[in-house]
């Protein structure tokens, strides 16, 4: 499935910004694709980076690792859920209260990096078990209506938004 197969109202529109990031990808090709670029990224930053925060207030390099990799996993369980025909509606997660139990000041970035290649080949394998048919079977998250296939996307897209903010904001020399 391309990204241009997506119909607006498959997902929230504050999602939009990831999905059209991508511009138009093949949703397994660009899975594949950034578990074997992503970890390469993740190795390039110095292990003295990962508790900089670029201004107060602001997570830090490994907080924002965590929350991607927190991130995938629930956008994962959405879809696996919306695939099987689940319709109770799952509530919204509030990223601000995850980050800080993340432990992520006591995580090197070798085990960060296994972590995203583990949750990222299970997303591989999820969404090869899936059908065209499943990839456009929709539930409710966060008052929304979420299809399997936008969740895929938005793991893409949120992967590459976060990796942009770190390039920018926290490993300008």
């Amino acid at each position: 499935m391309k990204t241009s197969e997506l119909k607006e109202h498959e997902y929230n529109p504050y999602y939009r910004a990831y999905i059209e990031a991508l511009g138009e990808v093949d949703l397994m090709k660009t899975l594949r694709k950034q578990i074997k670029n992503y970890p390469q990224f993740l190795a390039s930053i110095p292990e003295d980076k990962l508790n900089y925060q670029y201004a107060e207030g602001k997570w830090t390099v490994a907080e924002v690792l965590l929350h991607v990799l927190d991130s995938e996993r629930v956008f994962q369980y959405r879809a696996l859920r919306f695939a099987r025909k689940d319709q109770t509606p799952l509530p919204g997660f509030d990223q601000d209260l995850y980050v800080p139990q993340s432990g992520a000041g006591n995580r090197g970035l070798d085990s960060i990096i296994e972590e995203y290649k583990a949750i990222r080949q299970s997303t591989i394998t999820l969404y090869e078990s899936f059908e065209e048919d499943i990839l456009k079977r929709k539930g409710v998250a966060s008052n929304s209506n979420m299809s399997v296939a936008a969740l895929g996307f938005i793991i893409c897209g949120h992967q590459r938004h976060h990796r942009n903010i770190l390039r920018e904001r926290y490993l300008q020399d």
